[in-house]
């Protein structure tokens, strides 16, 4: 190691002497935790005037060879479905380095844009360089919010790169650059075959250094007629390739190796509501990727969320990315950009992270999605998740408080939403928090969330308190009716479908058509009993 410091050293010399030479300038940049003082893995975008990065710069006037990304670049092979897409440099051109960075430039005028996830403030500078300059920079980045020190660790729950153990130092470096704690690599499937693969499962697949944590996944089964799952935290890949659309006997199994399953996408792409339907009537469901911007109606689209939620099912609220797929801006747009951490939840752990007590507490339900501000709730001060059973005309203490930087998330709305109704709000223009807090008389049983909002794009949400009254439901009556014809509804479309070979190749339902009879009917009579039990 020694002996590489000193030949990148002189190596680096030599670059700078070289640009002293020519008609190009040379630009050393270090980025550090302002708390800690120690350089630090970030996102960089560096432009010129008009905006383009450095390997659209051209090349050099003196040398003839082309600019690009700097040697410090982390570079890991990314794209969809396994292609090659991209390597050093992110869709947006920006790149990740571990703290620092050289590079040769043209004489002219540079932006450079550095961020660290939403919890430290993005910094975004101009650099003049001109004809044989040598620009030494030094940046601190500031945290404006904490939340480990409060308990909590973010997570994303939804990222595809392709993984062996010598991949795990550069990916994790990725990771930890967008400030995420617990990044799980989705092995993605089909019925032929899968991708994105995962080397191991488990505590063998899981990699870490310091307060970062990678973890193999899956998104299977996945069908384009009743939707894409997720398992996060199990100890080996779950495949039924004969039974491909038996999601529950997945999810049974992933339960039996310890993890957790979900539905992708909000369960609005690819029909995943009627799977939500089957899965969580059933009671075999966990959570719900809810913060993504997949949706065009995202990044948090709450409808099936809230309608299962006021049938009386407990939900969790997860958050991913999607990487290298979604990302801010509309399908087909050249300016959207998919960036790991957009979309991502935390998980209150308490003083230690380790995987352990971070799965206990997504189990638990003790989480917020968001695709910006940071937003906690107490019930009684229980934290979301928690089960509340109090009599009926008790009164609960809710406390809610939202936080942003006061730029790029500048709070506009605190609401605290029952049974899909707003109970209490308070609005601002770009403040860096809101709080709420009063007393709720309890009449009958009901969940309890809070949402945050920093203006378009910017939003966040909880996962319920759920009271009870008596040890009874927290369901809405108000609403139960609507949900329960529209779970008939999602079972008479999956009926239709078994009808006719589906119209695209991975459409197999039909092929499948006996298992699938099965589980509606099944699903039929948890229905019936399910209306029964709240109508009474």
């Amino acid at each position: 190691m020694k002996h590489r410091a000193i030949a990148w050293a002189l190596f680096s010399a030599f670059l700078i002497v070289a640009a002293l030479t020519t008609r190009d300038a040379y630009v050393v940049v270090t980025v550090r935790d302002a708390a800690t003082g120690d350089p630090t893995p970030v996102r960089v975008r560096l432009t010129d005037a008009e905006g383009n990065p450095p390997e659209m710069l051209g090349a050099s006037t003196e040398t003839g060879s082309a600019f690009g990304p700097p040697a410090q670049a982390i570079a890991i092979m990314w794209g969809r479905s396994d292609r090659a897409d991209g390597y050093a440099l992110q869709p947006d051109g920006s790149f990740y380095v571990d703290g620092s960075f050289e590079s040769r430039l043209p004489v002219g005028t540079y932006r450079v844009e550095i961020s660290k996830g939403y919890e430290y403030a993005m910094q975004t500078h101009e650099i003049e360089l001109k004809r044989g300059d040598q620009a030494n920079l030094a940046y601190d980045l500031e945290r404006w919010i904490d939340m480990p020190s409060r308990g909590w660790y973010s997570s994303d729950d939804h990222i595809h790169i392709r993984r062996s153990p010598r991949d795990n130092p550069s990916i994790l470096r990725w990771i930890a650059a967008e400030d995420v704690h617990v990044g799980h690599l989705l092995q993605m499937g089909d019925f032929w075959h899968f991708v994105f693969s995962q080397y191991g499962w488990g505590e063998t697949g899981r990699y870490r250094e310091g307060r970062t944590i990678l973890s193999s996944g899956q998104e299977e089964p996945r069908t384009p007629e009743f939707g894409h799952t997720i398992s996060l935290g199990a100890d080996d890949f779950v495949r039924f390739r004969d039974d491909y659309y038996a999601y529950g006997r997945v999810f049974d199994r992933v339960h039996e190796l310890g993890g957790v399953s979900g539905f992708a996408h909000q369960g609005m792409s690819f029909h995943g509501y009627r799977g939500m339907t089957v899965t969580v009537l059933s009671g075999k469901l966990d959570f719900l990727e809810l913060a993504q911007f997949c949706v065009p109606d995202g990044p948090i689209h709450t409808d099936h969320y809230y309608r299962f939620l006021d049938l009386g099912f407990r939900l969790t609220a997860l958050g991913g990315s999607d990487f290298p797929w979604c990302g801010r801006g509309e399908r087909g747009d050249p300016n959207r950009i998919s960036q790991i951490g957009d979309a991502r939840f935390y998980t209150y752990v308490g003083e230690q992270l380790t995987f352990e007590n971070w799965l206990s507490g997504v189990k638990a339900g003790r989480t917020f999605a968001t695709t910006g501000p940071i937003v906690e709730l107490k019930v009684n001060d229980s934290l979301p998740g928690s089960q509340l059973d109090v009599g009926e005309g008790e009164t609960v203490r809710v406390v809610a408080n939202a936080f942003g930087d006061g730029s790029r998330i500048g709070l506009t709305d605190l609401e605290i939403v029952g049974h899909g109704e707003v109970l209490k709000q308070v609005t601002g223009q770009g403040e860096r928090q809101l709080s709420l807090e009063f007393d709720l008389e309890v009449e009958r049983g009901i969940w309890i969330a809070a949402r945050a909002s920093a203006g378009p794009g910017y939003l966040a949400h909880t996962t319920p308190v759920y009271v009870t009254v008596d040890g009874g439901s927290f369901h809405n009556p108000r609403t139960l009716e609507a949900n329960l014809e529209r779970c008939e509804r999602d079972l008479a479309e999956m009926e239709q479908e078994l009808s006719e070979p589906g119209s695209q190749l991975d459409s197999e339902a039909w092929r499948h058509a006996e298992s699938l009879r099965k589980q509606i009917d099944e699903t039929r009579e948890a229905l019936s009993a399910l209306a029964a039990r709240l109508r009474g």
